[in-house]
């Protein structure tokens, strides 16, 4: 074909533009999603990662009872006399503890979606900017309500007994996953400073072992020395779990459970914005 033929066989053509708008334009842009609809989407896919791999359900599932069974029948008839009587005391504080621990993870997450660029990812997409961070918690609440149904079943089959019945279990579970969900964004803001994710995970159980180990789980605080009981009296897992086994006795009072809405609400108002602020500096 000769330079000639080729031009003018370009010229019957239709433009490039002009085709690529017919096919694209069909019909009117769909609307903006709300946020919420981006928070929900990011934590679908957390929960998708759960599905492809389910070995990440782990610590929710086989360490809670790990450490009800160890502590209930290795300390029970030392502390309380019996296992069944230190059951009754010990499991909503296991339950305070276990789903405290898992809080970790969502640091974890975040700096490997940091260090591997898949916050890169995210920053190319026309979405709500917070929302990868606000879906990641979100999806991390449903593995604290595993960890906390796998602790109350595992009580009940023991023979763990609540006198508020069920409304007062889940309320005592509902509580847990509020100041989980409020102390997770600390543990995002340390996942943004640290830079690996075995970093985050080791600094962030040094950071809770000793804040969980020294409160009112185990035993009472009038057994223990004076500064010491002190400090579990002002340590806010100690406030939660005492909510917690308020709730599920049917002895809690509206000051126990708002003095832990307040301190979640505090942990959320100090470091939701310092997360955010790590995040888009990231």
């Amino acid at each position: 074909m000769t330079a000639a033929e080729t031009a003018a066989a370009r010229r019957d053509e239709p433009e490039l533009g002009e085709g690529v708008h017919a096919v694209l334009a069909t019909g009117e842009r769909p609307p903006r999603p709300s946020a919420l609809t981006m928070a929900l989407t990011f934590g679908w896919r957390g929960l998708l990662k759960i599905k492809h791999v389910p070995e990440q359900l782990l610590d929710v599932t086989v360490t809670p009872v790990m450490f009800v069974l160890m502590f209930t029948y290795l300390f029970g008839g030392a502390i309380a006399g019996s296992t069944g009587a230190y059951l009754q005391f010990i499991l909503p504080g296991i339950l305070v503890m276990s789903v405290l621990f898992t809080t970790v993870y969502s640091g974890v997450t975040l700096n490997t979606d940091v260090t591997k660029g898949v916050v890169d990812r995210f920053r190319s997409l026309p979405i709500w900017s917070p929302a990868p961070l606000v879906g990641a918690l979100l999806g991390d609440a449903a593995r604290y309500l595993v960890a906390g149904l796998v602790i109350v079943v595992l009580g009940l089959i023991l023979g763990y007994r609540p006198d508020a019945g069920p409304a007062g279990v889940v309320a005592a579970i509902a509580l847990v996953v509020v100041f989980a969900f409020a102390l997770s964004w600390a543990f995002t803001t340390l996942g943004l400073v640290m830079r690996a994710p075995n970093a985050v995970m080791n600094t962030g159980f040094m950071l809770l072992f000793p804040l969980t180990f020294l409160s009112n789980a185990f035993v009472e605080p009038s057994t223990l020395p004076a500064a010491l009981e002190w400090f579990v009296g002002v340590n806010p897992i100690s406030h939660v779990i005492t909510a917690a086994r308020g709730l599920m006795e049917g002895g809690a009072t509206g000051g126990e459970i708002g003095l832990v809405l307040a301190e979640a609400a505090a942990l959320t108002a100090i470091f939701a914005p310092l997360t955010t602020h790590l995040y888009r500096r990231a």
